[in-house]
């Protein structure tokens, strides 16, 4: 049997998240609560959990539980069985703030936890969990969270989440914006501003006109502009360097994600 195997990600210039994963575990708790608003997901084997309002719930992989802060709640593994699960936990304080830039005012800290059993927003979560322990700028590990909370908030209140718009002179130049900025310091808080939305509102404006998040356009526009440079026989540190990418191996790492092979194969193909 693999051994269990935990890891926890957090950073202090990203203090209002913190992430955990347990793979292969066996480790049991009692019922207890968080200040945060915390979401779980189940990964593989089967738990039992409580603080849903319906007794206890049995989870299957593939299944979030979206807890409110300060709910009382419990979720172990099936007696004499391991599990894997992902926990995120957000300070409720700043998503408070977050939701009301986007026009909510969710008090929910006395309602029970929810149970998700919806596949794609499991495979969401996923994503931005795995956003969240890569090396990815803490900016994108922000933007992340906030798409991902933002959609799920949508899901769950859509009728009072009117669907932002950019008119094409505000999209025009937000395009220039974003693409004037550093990646790894990509500011969300300037661009909301400066389209008089809400970090959230951006990001679903944007994602509505472009099909892109604002740092997935950036560095999609990056690595067309790489290509470009690539061919004329630039070397490969100083496109990395001219694109604004942190080194060489991150360049990399986006350039094959985006173009399904490394900078050097590009060039010599």
């Amino acid at each position: 049997m693999p051994p269990s195997q935990a890891a926890l990600w957090r950073d202090p210039a990203l203090p209002h998240v913190e992430s955990r994963r347990a793979c292969h575990s066996r480790a049991c708790y009692k019922a207890h609560s968080h200040p945060t608003f915390s979401i779980g997901a189940v990964d593989a084997g089967h738990s039992h959990f409580t603080g849903a309002g319906n007794g206890q719930e049995r989870l299957t992989p593939g299944t979030l539980v979206l807890v409110p802060a300060h709910r009382v709640h419990a979720c172990n593994p099936a007696p004499g069985h391991a599990w894997s699960y992902q926990m995120l936990h957000v300070d409720a304080h700043w998503l408070t703030q977050l939701r009301r830039e986007s026009g909510l005012d969710i008090a929910d800290t006395a309602a029970p936890a929810r149970i998700c059993r919806e596949p794609a927003v499991y495979r969401q979560f996923c994503e931005m969990n795995r956003v969240l322990f890569s090396s990815a700028s803490n900016a994108e590990k922000d933007a992340a969270l906030i798409a991902f909370l933002g959609d799920l908030d949508c899901r769950a209140h859509a009728p009072l989440l009117a669907a932002p718009g950019l008119g094409a002179s505000a999209l025009n130049g937000l395009l220039a914006r974003v693409e004037d900025m550093d990646p790894a310091h990509l500011s969300l808080e300037l661009l909301a501003r400066e389209a008089a939305l809400g970090r959230y509102q951006l990001i679903r404006a944007f994602r509505a006109a472009t099909g892109f998040t604002p740092h997935a356009y950036l560095l999609n526009a990056r690595v067309n502009r790489g290509r470009q440079m690539l061919g004329e026989g630039q070397a490969l540190a100083e496109v990395a360097y001219q694109l604004g990418f942190a080194d060489q191996s991150h360049f990399q790492r986006v350039f094959k994600a985006h173009v399904g092979m490394t900078p050097g194969q590009y060039r010599a193909d």
